[in-house]
């Protein structure tokens, strides 16, 4: 009753179930390292932008306790589906699935009203490399619909005061993400640059932002993907781990 054509279920590393289409897009490593990085209190409010089917608040769910989770997805179709993985797990009282534009966040939500935030984006622009011909991963890899200054100009309306922000995206943009943050009033505190081998450029950064904060930047130790065999390294290995917590 809860699966569509083409879809499949996969059990995360906490326990609860999660729907995906493979046709349309199927949550990567990314999203596990932005949940990882999110240290909230218990009883904590949070908003995942660009929630796709869901990953992020179903992580989060196990890893904060008492906390009430929303996700805001622009396609129809994806937002149903992490609609029904939240009914699935029977966890609607903990995660609640809005279907609408991120673009007008702080008009469906209300203001100043939230303790994190977290955000999976599109990582590249329109001139970026070539566009999937498959609109659902286009707009999951492009900002077709939005880009950086809409998720950090919603993310300062929606966050209370020293409220956490956390994204994870592409090294290469980082000049402009930082600049994009400050713009919003939402201060750069934490980085970590995610690598895929030992000795290799990063191709992720973790950032966690603080609104209305003082300007102080710390650099965690980089996170390393895989050994040199292709295997998972040790810290990623307990990440994975800490999601069943």
């Amino acid at each position: 009753m809860f699966l569509k054509e083409n879809e499949r279920l996969d059990i995360l590393h906490n326990g609860n179930k999660i729907i995906q289409d493979p046709e349309k897009f199927c949550f990567g490593i990314d999203a596990v390292l932005l949940a990882d990085m999110v240290d909230e209190k218990k009883n904590a409010k949070g908003l995942d932008l660009c929630t796709g089917n869901g990953i992020v608040p179903l992580l989060l769910e196990k890893k904060i306790p008492d906390a009430i989770i929303s996700g805001i997805e622009i396609q129809s179709e994806c937002a149903q589906m992490a609609q029904r993985s939240v009914e699935l797990n029977g966890i609607q009282d903990k995660i609640n699935i809005v279907e609408g534009d991120l673009k007008s966040a702080s008009k469906i939500f209300e203001k100043n009203s939230f303790d994190f935030i977290t955000c999976n984006p599109p990582y590249m622009i329109n001139e970026h490399g070539k566009q999937n011909p498959n609109d659902y991963k286009a707009i999951a890899r492009h900002e077709v619909l939005c880009n950086l200054d809409d998720i950090l100009r919603e993310s300062k309306l929606l966050l209370k005061t020293k409220a956490s922000f956390y994204m994870i995206h592409r090294p290469f943009r980082l000049s402009e993400i930082f600049c994009t943050m400050v713009k919003y009033d939402i201060e750069p505190k934490v980085i970590q640059f995610v690598h895929p081998f030992e000795g290799t450029e990063p191709n992720l950064v973790l950032i966690k932002g603080v609104k209305n904060a003082a300007s102080r930047l710390t650099v965690k130790k980089p996170l390393i993907v895989r050994n040199a065999d292709g295997s998972y390294t040790e810290d990623i290995v307990k990440i994975y781990e800490n999601q069943s917590l």
